[in-house]
């Protein structure tokens, strides 16, 4: 079994402007590292609208969490492996572990 250490990113929304914008709100992200185990490590390439495929992974890792991973594990949007930032499709909360499904490429806002 391979192991995990990386960053993992929460997403708080807050307004952008209350005084002067108000009602428009965006998101912004937490970086906290984690250890871990990789439970299974899958790819697979899907045909997309352009010229090239998109590579999908099906991944879990558990990771050992924190109290905070524990009461936000709702605000985790990616995490960071291979060098790339991977979206997190699930979480299932096992404390004192939580095993998180990676699906695609991460490109929302980073931290």
């Amino acid at each position: 079994m391979a192991k995990y250490y990386g960053a993992i990113g929460f997403a708080d929304t807050v307004e952008k402007d209350p005084v002067n914008r108000p009602g428009v709100f965006e998101e912004t992200v937490l970086e906290r590292n984690y250890y871990g185990d990789v439970l299974s490590n899958n790819r697979r390439y899907e045909k997309g609208d352009g010229l090239n495929d998109n590579l999908n992974v099906r991944n879990e890792i558990s990771i050992l969490a924190d109290p905070f991973a524990a009461e936000n594990f709702v605000k985790m949007r990616y995490l960071t492996w291979l060098g790339s930032k991977w979206k997190i499709t699930d979480a299932k909360v096992d404390f004192p572990r939580i095993v998180l499904t990676v699906g695609g490429v991460y490109n929302g806002p980073e931290e």
